[in-house]
């Protein structure tokens, strides 16, 4: 960290997962077939549910979106990550640092809402199935997708600006593998005391209400589903809540240790381990969990690739 004076003015040191050369290695192949099935998942989940009428549903528009997110969401980090590992020169310019922490922010912020609303549109389909028609209409579809887009790109537009307004002057080198607050707040010499509450309060309005209304509508969920009769259905239910549970736990978990913990037990070697969980891990689990094992959409993929 005292190398700060060699770093070019405007200009950051991204320190990234390991200086080890043999490491280094295994993390590029790694993570670069880890940025390969999630591309091909997510972009082959998005054309099933635009070529096939039968996926224009809902639950697959909603899916869609988070496809969507995942795509930008991957593409803003695992990039960076893999010429870092193999590249000398790990710095990223103030504007490109600025920019990465903007979309992470933003989109990570729109995939905790999508999560909710994808909760909520499950738990009115199983729970309110003779209603859901009327209750789960292409106007308020596209009004909750616009919701989750708009809450996150605010999030997004309110921390970047408060971040990169300090000064950081002990260093330009980060201790992380790509451009997130907490990192940066132990680089600057003024009080981030502000930063790190509109830090918590977002993270409790944005990340803990979203997880806790997903929470709520899973509950509904399993509740309805003792009701079925069928022990074959019942299983299918519980199966398929089970990996979804999963899934948005993993995400919402590393999120709320990662924003809602206090800054005094800030760890750059956990943080990182954390941050890879929903940074990378989470978007190529989504398509896989959430509609792979589904037969239309399989079908349908089959079709594609044949051709």
């Amino acid at each position: 960290m005292e190398e700060s004076n060699e770093t070019a003015p405007g200009r950051f040191i991204l320190l990234g997962l390991t200086n080890v050369p043999y490491l280094q290695a295994i993390c590029f192949i790694v993570f670069f077939i880890m940025y390969i099935i999630t591309l091909s998942g997510n972009v082959l989940l998005f054309l099933a549910v635009r070529i096939n009428p039968k996926l224009h549903t809902p639950m697959y528009f909603f899916l869609s979106n988070l496809s969507m997110i995942d795509i930008c969401f991957s593409s803003t980090i695992v990039p960076k990550i893999l010429i870092n590992t193999l590249s000398e020169d790990r710095s990223i310019s103030l504007v490109g640092c600025a920019l990465q922490m903007y979309l992470h922010m933003s989109l990570g912020g729109t995939e905790c809402v999508l999560l909710t609303v994808m909760a909520y549109d499950r738990f009115v389909a199983i729970c309110r199935p003779l209603h859901y028609q009327s209750i789960i209409n292409k106007k308020i579809c596209v009004s909750l997708a616009s919701l989750s887009w708009g809450a996150g790109f605010a999030n997004g537009m309110i921390h970047t600006p408060l971040t990169f307004q300090l000064p950081f002057c002990k260093s330009h080198h980060v201790n992380h593998f790509f451009c997130e607050m907490p990192p940066f707040f132990k680089l600057s010499c003024k009080d981030t005391h502000l930063n790190e509450i509109v830090m918590y309060v977002a993270a409790q309005i944005i990340i803990l209400c979203a997880f806790l209304l997903t929470l709520v509508s899973y509950i509904q969920i399993i509740f309805t589903i003792f009701k079925i009769r069928s022990s074959q259905g019942r299983d299918k239910a519980f199966s398929t809540c089970a990996s979804h549970l999963t899934v948005v736990s993993m995400y919402y978990g590393t999120i709320i240790f990662m924003y809602m913990k206090p800054h005094s037990t800030y760890s750059p070697q956990i943080d990182k381990a954390v941050s890879l969980l929903y940074t990378v891990v989470t978007p190529m689990l989504n398509p896989i969990i959430y509609s792979m094992r589904n037969k239309d959409v399989k079908n349908t993929i089959k079709i594609k690739l044949s051709r």
